[in-house]
């Protein structure tokens, strides 16, 4: 039986794709405890030790304002610890999955971002991201480099869990409404990565092959908003279920928001390779959210 080597089993992708990924082999997951991809002797031993078929990266460094602070951490993981465990599947045979971001990008294209485009990041994150594309690029091993944006769901801290918390503790709420992006459910995109998987996956006991679709891919949720139009939808959701006052929602500029790392003011990903080389069609990211938001009473109810 094939085995997949997961890292990042406690992060919000990670989470959701030990259960996607569960049909398609013998899955291998693993934390910080268990393999530190700040220390290349740990990664090296532990896909030595595991010998997978498959290595899907789901760990990173994803404090993107702290990163500004701690550049060589962040390189540690998100870009030296992948081109290792890219250079590690090449000897075995194997291949790698990557999450990268809209991060790659300076956002000063108008239309939608497609893979082709030139990055060019504007925060340390996003350079880091970016590196260990390339990394894994240059080893010429199987791989898919998925980029997505605004992850966020049930677990873990993200977007949707912040407003959550701040509509019960404050009565106004500023919100960015100057950068545009697409909102996705982190379960949306276990699921999209093993769809991807399982259509060159058809056998459990025979060697799987992604050549055939190996490389870079855009995975976000249908649509764009933006941030204020993000937790405007979460307020929406929340209302009918709050023993309380739903606050204020205010839309300000990013530049009335300060933050130690830029972000890009266009985050849009266009996902129409990911329907031509795949035949894959995303949801809507108002009806991923909804689904997020109903599928426990915990999320619904503020």
């Amino acid at each position: 039986m094939r085995k997949i080597l997961l890292t990042g089993k406690n992060g919000q992708v990670g989470w959701e794709l030990q259960r996607t990924l569960a049909p398609l082999g013998d899955v291998v997951a693993v934390g910080h405890q268990e393999m530190d991809l700040a220390d290349p002797d740990s990664v090296r031993r532990m896909i030595r030790e595991v010998r997978p078929h498959l290595i899907v990266n789901a760990g990173a460094y994803t404090a993107v304002d702290k990163a500004e602070s701690e550049p060589n951490l962040a390189m540690a993981i998100n870009g030296v610890a992948p081109g290792i465990m890219a250079e590690e599947a090449k000897r075995l045979n194997a291949a790698i999955i990557y999450y990268s971001t809209d991060y790659v990008f300076d956002g000063t294209k108008k239309l939608p971002y497609i893979e082709d485009d030139a990055p060019n990041p504007l925060n340390v994150y996003g350079q880091t991201k970016l590196a260990g594309e390339r990394a894994i690029q240059a080893t010429g091993v199987p791989h898919l480099i998925l980029r997505t944006s605004w992850v966020y769901g049930a677990r873990g801290r993200n977007f949707l869990l912040t407003i959550r918390r701040l509509a019960r503790e404050r009565s106004e709420l500023k919100i960015v409404d100057d950068q545009v992006g697409a909102p996705t459910w982190c379960r949306m995109l276990a699921e999209v990565t093993s769809q991807m998987l399982s259509q060159h996956y058809s056998s459990v006991s025979r060697p799987p092959s992604i050549a055939d679709i190996s490389g870079l891919y855009h995975v976000v949720c249908g649509g764009h908003t933006s941030w204020y139009g993000f937790a405007r939808k979460i307020l929406e959701a929340v209302s009918g279920h709050a023993s309380h006052a739903m606050p204020e929602l205010k839309p300000i500029s990013t530049t009335e928001y300060p933050t130690p790392a830029k972000r890009p003011l266009n985050s849009k990903l266009s996902t129409e390779k990911l329907q031509r080389m795949c035949g894959l069609i995303v949801p809507a990211w108002e009806e991923s959210l909804i689904l997020c938001m109903n599928e426990s009473e915990s999320i619904t109810t503020v």
